[in-house]
């Protein structure tokens, strides 16, 4: 009977439907839990996560129409505290619609999470909830291909493309800053709403400064969705392919300076031989370029050193012998060695 119960109570536990507050904290947990993860977008656990939460914030979304929980004709301030934060609903389904990988689905996201922010700024432009400029809308479809879009030529005029661009750098600047004092206030107000000591007037102010945040957050990512749109675009579309002329195979060619240096200076490396060695020696002999033909043979130190001293000892001889004639020349040779400078009539080599 206990088992009978507990089964009884787990189908009606299955079969009562989840809260609307529910739904909306189960979106926002998953798209915290994914935007934090270290593990890679395109991993089948992180995607896994990405359509849980998607599931739940379109459940959100559907619901919160269904309640006509937020009107047109009614102020800020008669919205009740409690419902102030369903309005997040859209731009986490944008923010977590582009996380969704996948190339051939990419268009798709892109345009779905736009949607998803577009609704949410309109919505808080119709409250004045911050002061911004609201983007254009985009008109291109899902069903369109990008091939079908042919480029828009702009104008050019490089005067106002350079005030809208100072512009628009200005507006960025402008909200970077807001989006760091709200998140400096929102960490503030965090705190004491986490605690649960939080009171109805700090509990709205946790929320308004969620919105205002997520206003500065979707600004930035439709910006983002516009010029990757335009990048897909650009790559759709591809680069007009142009038929070039077939051309003739290349011949190979020699340059005429690489010849001629080859020919003068030889090819760079040994060449063949053309004749044996006694074929050279032939040729030589028979036009006496030989070493050993016409060329007189050098004499040896030993040989000049003995004829030195033979023709000293022939002279002592001499002039042991009292010969008149070595005696004069001596007489002679030594006079004139006295009358002239040594090296004097030696013109060997001086011009």
């Amino acid at each position: 009977m206990a088992e009978k119960q507990n089964s009884n109570d787990a189908q009606q536990s299955n079969t009562e439907p989840v809260k609307l507050s529910e739904l909306l904290d189960r979106g926002w947990k998953a798209f915290e839990e994914v935007d934090r993860t270290d593990e890679p977008l395109a991993s089948n656990s992180v995607q896994v996560k990405v359509r849980r939460g998607i599931a739940a914030l379109e459940e959100t979304s559907s619901m919160v129409a269904q309640l006509d929980l937020f009107s047109r004709n009614e102020d800020l301030e008669e919205v009740a505290t409690a419902d102030l934060k369903y309005l997040l609903a859209s731009p986490l389904l944008g923010a977590l619609t582009l996380k969704i990988t996948g190339k051939d689905k990419r268009l798709e996201a892109l345009l779905a999470a736009r949607t998803y922010f577009m609704d949410f700024l309109k919505r808080c432009k119709e409250y004045n909830l911050s002061k911004f400029e609201l983007p254009s809308v985009q008109k291109l479809s899902p069903d369109q291909t990008l091939k079908s879009q042919p480029p828009v030529a702009k104008p050019s005029s490089s005067q106002a493309d350079l005030v809208a661009m100072a512009a628009q750098r200005q507006a960025k600047i402008e909200r970077y800053r807001q989006k760091k004092e709200l998140e400096a206030r929102l960490d503030d107000v965090r705190k004491v709403v986490e605690s649960g000591q939080a009171d109805e007037e700090t509990s709205r102010d946790f929320y308004l400064l969620n919105i205002r945040r997520w206003v500065a957050v979707s600004l930035e990512e439709i910006e983002s969705i516009d010029q990757e749109m335009e990048i897909l675009k650009t790559m759709a579309q591809g680069a007009p392919e142009t038929s070039r002329p077939a051309r003739p195979p290349m011949k190979p060619f020699v340059l005429t300076k690489d010849v001629v240096q080859a020919q003068v200076f030889g090819a760079g490396y040994p060449s063949l031989p053309t004749m044996t060695v006694d074929d050279w020696y032939e040729q030589h002999r028979k036009h006496g370029a030989l070493p050993d033909q016409g060329i007189p043979h050098r004499v040896s130190v030993d040989e000049d050193t003995d004829a030195k001293e033979r023709e000293e000892e022939e002279k002592e001889r001499k002039a042991d012998e009292d010969d008149e004639e070595a005696l004069k020349k001596a007489r002679e040779w030594d006079s004139w060695k006295d009358t002239h400078q040594r090296g004097y009539g030696n013109r060997h080599n001086m011009g």
